[in-house]
């Protein structure tokens, strides 16, 4: 029996990826001044570009059910196994709105198999667990097999970033105004990570370059400790600092590093001008202990 790969779209998979295993993408999209981005789309790309001339603070909007009843049903009326691996159900209701949809699609077809996985974060930190999953099922993992890869991919992978900014925190509400002008009077840069399924500071530094600096530090920890498993580098609009960022990984682990662009649905909480560094490594890290590299 084949098993059928769905995420959504804030993993941000390269496309080659998703052509690869086949896997099937479910947009988010971002609304800002009446107009709708849909993430994985050529008009989403004007997105921050918009953001940076608007005094309003986007919404973002998760999928349907319906957009998921029909990811799920398309595979399993082909007789095929489900794993969907989706954005933290912390952050988000899209991981329960597809729990719902798999309810609908099974009380259709009751001997479907749909495994649904939370990956507790988002970006390559999901993307990673995505792949995981599809490379489990590649290997010969059923359903089951390829859920409980992801879950394990989710334990061994560390998401670290940096915002150019505080303001969109602040905007967001996710940063009070006086911390966020003390941070910007005082040049503080928190590196931020995401833990339990939550947003969490890692470190604070007082420069970007640090902060840059720090973040490929405890991977260089992470990777001695715990061995080297993959490793790729976001940014938001900033090529240039995402091909420097890498460059700093590259130093480490000799090997090519891959540089993928955030999208709208969560590059609208932190803003333009944010580096982001993703790795796991090949035995589980303790990621509760934030801020330690170990």
């Amino acid at each position: 029996m084949s098993v059928s790969i769905v995420t959504d779209s804030t993993s941000y998979l390269p496309q080659e990826d998703r052509e690869k295993y086949n896997i099937t993408v479910v947009p988010l999209s971002v609304i800002l001044d009446g107009v709708t981005y849909v993430e994985g789309t050529p008009f989403a790309e004007g997105f921050f570009a918009a953001l940076a001339a608007s005094k309003a603070f986007p919404t973002s909007s998760q999928p349907s059910i319906s957009d998921f009843v029909d990811a799920f049903t398309a595979p399993v009326a082909r007789g095929d196994e489900v794993v969907g691996v989706f954005l933290s159900s912390e952050m988000s209701g899209t991981y329960s709105t597809a729990l719902l949809a798999r309810d609908m699609v099974l009380a259709e077809h009751p001997g479907a198999v749909i495994e649904i996985v939370d990956s507790r974060s988002n970006c390559m930190e999901l993307g990673y667990a995505v792949l995981a999953a599809a490379e489990a099922v590649a290997g010969g993992a059923d359903a089951a097999g390829a859920a409980d890869a992801a879950k394990r991919m989710v334990a061994r992978t560390r998401f670290l970033f940096v915002p150019d900014t505080l303001e969109y925190l602040r905007r967001g509400g996710r940063m009070g105004g006086a911390q966020a002008l003390l941070g910007t009077l005082l040049q503080i840069r928190p590196i931020l990570t995401v833990a339990d399924g939550r947003t969490q500071v890692f470190a604070k530094v007082r420069t970007k370059r640090k902060a840059l600096t720090e973040m490929v530090a405890a991977f260089s920890r992470d990777i001695e400790a715990k061995g080297f498993g993959g490793v790729a580098v976001h940014h938001i609009v900033d090529e240039a600092e995402g091909a420097e960022l890498a460059a700093l990984v590259e130093a480490v682990v000799s090997v090519p590093v891959r540089i993928i662009p955030i999208g709208p649905t969560i590059g609208m909480h932190v803003g333009p001008g944010t580096a982001a560094l993703v790795y796991h490594t090949l035995e589980e890290m303790n990621k509760s202990s934030v801020g330690s590299g170990q």
